[in-house]
């Protein structure tokens, strides 16, 4: 059994950044459960924790102590930016050794790619930084900074789908690199995600497939009036 510790920044008295009417310690808390369910749901052999599931205050040091204690085989951070810049930025420790120089890769590519399929993102780059919970972590540990709050990122911000697939590509990214097996779907076999899609979006078009609803072409292009009654009258007219 695999186990994920992962760190929603901040909370309680400590918002983190602010701006644009949004606070981190809020965004970052919903990426990580979009993070940690897709985990549980989607992957077999892993076990998944947060180091606070609410909105309250823990030091550094306990964080990492939490991840420790434990016997975590991840620890990812997960932050937002500020300082008016734009784009997204991943830390590992300046001793980092090679397992945290692979995740970080994986993390960055992943997450970025999942980005950019919303709109083009500045890739700020893999980074390294003194920062506490990155340098007593006994484990791969990486902090990622997920666009900033106080520029014209924060429309992706206040879009909770943006904030979902950017929990989902964390989640991707962990079990790719701690090599999990997808869970079975419920016919046996397992439903590889096409090129883009999330495993859910992967399901939903493969049962429309087989219902006849849809050829499962053209998924992420948007339909017009007369395709959707085309597909509701194939769903609904025997019915």
């Amino acid at each position: 059994m695999k186990k994920v510790m992962l760190d929603p920044g901040h909370g309680g008295k400590d918002s983190g950044a602010v701006g644009n009417s949004l606070k981190e310690k809020e965004i970052v808390l919903a990426i990580s459960q979009y993070a940690k369910r897709f985990l549980e749901t989607q992957y077999q052999g892993v076990e998944v924790r947060l180091t606070r599931a609410d909105d309250r205050f823990i030091p550094l040091n306990e964080r990492a102590q939490l991840a420790n204690n434990w016997g975590a085989d991840v620890f990812v951070s997960i932050h937002i930016n500020a300082g008016g810049g734009s784009g997204f930025e991943t830390f590992r420790s300046k001793s980092a050794n090679d397992l945290t120089v692979t995740l970080q890769n994986t993390l960055h590519n992943e997450i970025l790619k999942s980005m950019n399929t919303v709109s083009p993102i500045k890739d700020r780059g893999r980074q390294q930084a003194n920062f506490l919970v990155l340098r007593q972590t006994a484990m791969p540990a990486v902090l990622t900074e997920n666009l900033f709050i106080d520029s014209g990122d924060s429309r992706q911000l206040k879009d909770q789908a943006f904030l979902k697939a950017t929990g989902e590509a964390h989640a991707k990214a962990i079990a790719a690199f701690l090599k999990l097996k997808a869970v079975p779907s419920k016919g046996g076999t397992n439903v590889s995600p096409q090129k883009g899609y999330s495993a859910e979006l992967t399901k939903a078009v493969e049962w429309a497939k087989k219902q006849g609803i849809s050829d499962g072409q053209r998924v992420n292009e948007p339909a017009t009036r007369g395709e959707i009654l085309i597909m509701l009258y194939r769903a609904l007219a025997n019915k």
